[in-house]
């Protein structure tokens, strides 16, 4: 017999809309030559899915906003903190993930006296009061459903760690010579009358279609998939950017949002079509008898099932070395006297990560496993590589595993052990020294098998 990996209990969906005012300072690349944005692509969104067992279960809340990454660990705090404090939730009750749009507005309160940067506290403050909104609507419209999960698979992705010729390093752009992981998950909501209520899509690709000449407000290549997931079912549609850190679309750095639409369609069609092959919600397909015919036929019939209706979880803070890293005084004042606008952004960015994971050799960096019947969603803050949810999804095979980067915070990238010997970006940005990924990876299975006996 053969089902998709489900759960039933009491689902809720809810979403709001959080595009930011045009003008807000939205420098994202360092080849830039403007700081604000000029007009909206498409709007950005909020969705949310909350979870229980029983009523009067404190529920799971997960919440997905078309935003890039945080720079401030204090602003991703603040934002998380008031929604566990609205709902009187735990820390291991609520995954805020990031779409990572790289057309995104600025999240950091600390740009403020950039061009556009008086709207960055009062925006950070409407994605709060969206969030709340969200988790209220989803809260106060679940019900009895049941949440279905399906692998498809969607050729977007592409390697994209490219050797420089005549040159020892790795750019960062499509390696045609490297296979990408191209595995997609696809859930569907699916209330006691067969109404689908919501659709999740699990896919990893950077959203970096859009670069430094686009001038607009846009969820990149996640706005066209949303959109077309809406329009076929009516109901909200929620994206979980996947452990992405080697994979982006082959043409990228575009000014062109045909090009981002024309991605977002890709991978859209990608999940219709998923959602197309999976059964019923509470359906498996039996081998119901054998037809001897001109040969022997193997019918094949779907019978009702019960999905598991246990949810369980557990969060886990994990010690991560750090590589060697010049103080947080010590980036200031290279920062204070860099008169390069390239390098100056990098040395801001780098201020920023080394706020968020202090100035030891040592950092803290939290681990999110759910149970969801009979499929896990795996979340973390850092942008790891694919191999991340590679090894999640051969070790707790067949139960579907969603995984998640960016999630309740982001430091940087966690690249192979293989890697650090190589001069590319994901290495010399990240502040974690070699074997993070791989020390993720092990605690993630050991976690996710428990939880799942």
């Amino acid at each position: 017999m053969t089902y998709d990996s489900s759960f039933t209990g009491i689902i809720g969906v809810g979403q709001e809309d959080i595009t930011p005012p045009v003008g807000i300072y939205a420098r994202n690349w360092g080849a830039a030559t403007h700081d604000v944005a000029e007009g909206i692509h498409k709007p950005l969104k909020l969705t949310c899915i909350t979870l229980k067992e029983a009523e009067q279960d404190k529920p799971l809340v997960l919440i997905s906003a078309d935003l890039g990454w945080w720079k401030s660990a204090a602003d991703e705090k603040e934002l998380r903190g008031a929604i566990l404090e609205a709902f009187d939730l735990e820390a291991s009750h609520l995954m805020f993930c990031l779409s990572h749009t790289h057309a995104g507005p600025g999240l950091f309160s600390e740009d403020t006296s950039k061009p556009g940067g008086e709207y960055i506290i009062p925006y950070l403050k409407c994605i709060k009061e969206a969030a709340i909104l969200a988790v209220q609507a989803a809260l106060s419209s679940a019900a009895v459903a049941t949440l279905s999960w399906r692998y498809g698979k969607c050729e977007l992705a592409t390697n994209r760690d490219l050797p420089e010729e005549k040159n020892d390093r790795l750019l960062v752009g499509y390696n045609p010579d490297q296979k990408a992981d191209d595995t997609l998950l696809v859930g569907r909501i699916t209330n006691a009358k067969g109404a689908i209520m919501g659709t999740i899509v699990n896919y990893a690709c950077h959203p970096t279609t859009l670069a430094w000449d686009n001038r607009l407000i846009s969820p990149d290549y996640v706005g066209a998939m949303r959109e077309l997931l809406e329009a076929q079912h009516e109901a909200p549609c929620l994206f979980l950017q996947g452990a992405s850190g080697e994979l982006a679309p082959s043409e990228q750095y575009s000014g062109d949002c045909q090009l981002a639409d024309g991605y977002g369609r890709q991978l859209g069609y990608a999940a219709l079509g998923v959602l197309e092959a999976m059964y019923p919600a509470n359906y498996q397909l039996k081998l119901a008898q054998v037809v001897e015919s001109g040969a022997p036929l193997a019918v094949w019939r779907k019978y009702p099932r019960t999905a598991s209706t246990r949810l369980a979880l557990q969060m886990i803070n994990i010690p991560f070395a750090l590589k060697e890293l010049p103080s947080l005084a010590e980036i200031e004042s290279q920062w204070r006297e860099c008169e390069d606008h390239v390098l100056k952004e990098r040395l801001w960015r780098m201020r920023g990560i080394r706020k968020t994971v202090g100035d030891g050799d040592v950092s803290m960096m939290p681990l999110w496993v759910w149970r969801i019947g009979e499929a896990c969603l795996v979340g973390q803050p850092n942008e790891a590589y694919s191999y991340f949810q590679q090894a999640l999804r051969e070790a707790l095979s067949p139960h579907a595993v969603a995984v998640m980067n960016i999630v309740n915070g982001y430091a940087g990238y966690l690249p192979p052990r293989e890697l650090y010997a190589k001069n590319m970006y994901a290495v010399w940005q990240t502040p974690f020294a070699s074997g993070g990924l791989e020390q993720l990876t092990t605690t993630a299975i050991t976690t996710a098998k428990a939880l799942m006996k």
